[in-house]
């Protein structure tokens, strides 16, 4: 090498990785570093956005919503437009109660965001009007509230006198087990008809023996753990006063209740309304669409209740085909215990199974796409030439995709559209690399006293500096849509992450592999072209 000087990167690391027994080992390491994260990162479908804020909940038991709009909502959402990157402030006014509702700029850090909240109204609790309750803040948390899978569970055909509370007890078990599945942050139950105690007051009885609501209200809270809720009326005359939970052991005990005298003669519960142990009724009222059978069969309806709908939420940054299968799994196992039961169920929505789809599809086309370019590339170059560059592409997908990995990145439809927006780029490197050895591998004679390596290094060592220059220009394009604000710049972020990396190390394959990779495939003789 006397005869020529190396000039930069490209020559010095051609040169140092040309004959090195350690290039070939980098290589393998690398391509199952990449599989490795393939199938180890976390899948979703769609990217997850930063998305904070929160709800104020304040109480003033018998205020109106004038009054609450007045002295609560007006002067929160004052205070509260004092923090830095609030977009949007709803409030809402009830009977008793005000909300306010606090949305952040997407991308604002959930944590921060969630503390400022709190600093605020607690700054401001000296100037809430005597008689309000402590003030309920509760954070949005984005990440735990979309659930992965969904799961109907419903009574089976031959056992559809169950007592729909013995439907929730059941249910409520398979939650429990589904709750304790690593990764899996927390389920809800969706429909669910709690046990309870009901009170159907008969409103003209209530009118005939001169009673007010509130003292049969006042008698039974007496009695009960929980205060009462007050409905309105019903057409048909009758009201549901509230449900007294877990408060009663006997139903007799209830019915026998003295709310009132009338004529010197006790008035009992029982002689002015209906009651009953039964689920909490004042919430079906309808009847609604529960599920499917099968894909092809006619959809049924039933009574509302009847149907119970689990959700299953992740843990965020975990892999949501993993814990979807497992949830899947502990269903499975206690099919058979719930059929006893009476219970049957249906997965009406798997994120998980999207996600791997999702997935795989891209991937799959990413294999075609490296596919197409090799055999586009064989009339120009040559099948040894096409060969090594075909080696080196998937090369520089393995080391973009360790290198999100340990980004603690996930993998999702927007990261693999990265990829298949950088394949057409990164393959640009390797070409022009193998390319200049084929020219000078063709230009060479048998007066040429370089040799095969010689010729390789400096051929790589030529076209470093324009390489490099046209492969830095490129990156730059993409590096500002990372400073795109907005949902849209959080869905896309994965593209300014991943883009400029691959072409990055799209340079180093070139320069290290495709030296090395051609020394290995392509055949040389001096004087004749191959």
């Amino acid at each position: 090498m006397e005869k020529y000087k190396i000039g930069n990167i490209a020559g010095h690391l051609a040169k140092a990785f040309l004959s090195n027994p350690l290039t070939s080992i980098l290589a393998i390491a690398i391509l199952v570093l990449g599989y490795v994260s393939l199938e180890v990162m976390p899948r979703e479908e769609d990217p997850q956005i930063a998305v904070s804020g929160g709800s104020v909940i304040v109480a003033i038991p018998g205020a109106t919503p004038q009054e609450i709009t007045n002295v609560i909502i007006k002067p929160l959402e004052r205070r509260i437009r004092e923090i830095k990157g609030i977009e949007h402030i709803y409030g809402t006014a009830m009977n008793n109660v005000g909300m306010i509702n606090v949305q952040y700029l997407i991308g604002e850090d959930r944590e921060s965001s969630n503390l400022k909240l709190y600093d605020k109204v607690m700054q401001n609790m000296d100037q809430l009007p005597s008689g309000t309750m402590p003030p309920l803040i509760k954070p949005f948390d984005i990440d735990i509230d979309i659930p992965i899978l969904t799961v109907a569970f419903y009574k089976l055909e031959n056992h559809d006198t169950m007592d729909t509370t013995e439907l929730y007890k059941t249910i409520r078990d398979i939650q429990q087990r589904i709750n304790t599945l690593d990764n899996v942050s927390k389920t809800t139950l969706k429909g669910i008809k709690r046990p309870q105690f009901n009170v159907l007051v008969d409103l003209d009885k209530l009118s005939g023996y001169h009673i007010s609501l509130g003292q049969v209200a006042k008698a039974i809270k007496a009695i009960s753990s929980n205060a009462p809720m007050i409905d309105t009326p019903t057409d048909d005359g009758k009201l549901v006063v509230f449900g007294v939970r877990n408060a009663i052991d006997d139903i007799d005990d209830l019915r026998e209740l003295i709310i009132a005298q009338y004529m010197e003669a006790p008035i009992y519960l029982k002689s002015i309304a209906q009651v009953e142990y039964s689920y909490d009724i004042q919430k079906y009222d309808s009847v609604q669409l529960i599920y499917q059978k099968n894909h092809t069969g006619p959809i049924e309806f039933r009574e509302a209740g009847d149907q119970i709908t689990m959700t299953v939420s992740k843990l965020k940054g975990t892999n949501a085909v993993h814990i979807a299968k497992n949830a899947i799994e502990t269903l499975q196992k206690a099919k058979e215990e719930l059929r006893a039961q009476g219970v049957g169920f249906v997965v009406t929505r798997n994120y998980g199974t999207r996600a791997n789809e999702a997935v795989n599809e891209l991937v799959h086309h990413l294999v075609l796409s490296i596919a197409i370019i090799a055999f586009i590339l064989v009339p120009f170059l040559g099948w040894r030439e096409s060969l090594v560059v075909t080696i080196a592409v998937p090369m520089i997908l393995a080391t973009t995709l360790f290198l999100a990995m340990i980004t603690d990145q996930t993998i999702n439809r927007i990261t693999l559209f990265a990829f298949l927006l950088s394949l057409g780029l990164i393959v640009d490197d390797a070409i022009i690399v193998i390319e200049n050895i084929h020219r000078h591998l063709h230009s060479s004679d048998e007066s040429d006293e370089r040799t095969f390596d010689e010729i390789i290094i400096e051929a790589t060592d030529e076209i470093g500096p324009s390489t490099n220059i046209a492969t830095i220009a490129i990156m730059l394009t993409m590096i500002p849509m990372a400073f795109v604000g907005g949902m849209m710049g959080q869905f896309m972020k994965p593209i300014p992450l991943n883009v400029p990396v691959a072409l990055g190390v799209s340079l180093f394959v070139a320069y290290v592999f495709a030296p090395y990779l051609a020394r290995k495939l392509i055949k040389f003789k001096k004087g004749k072209h191959h």
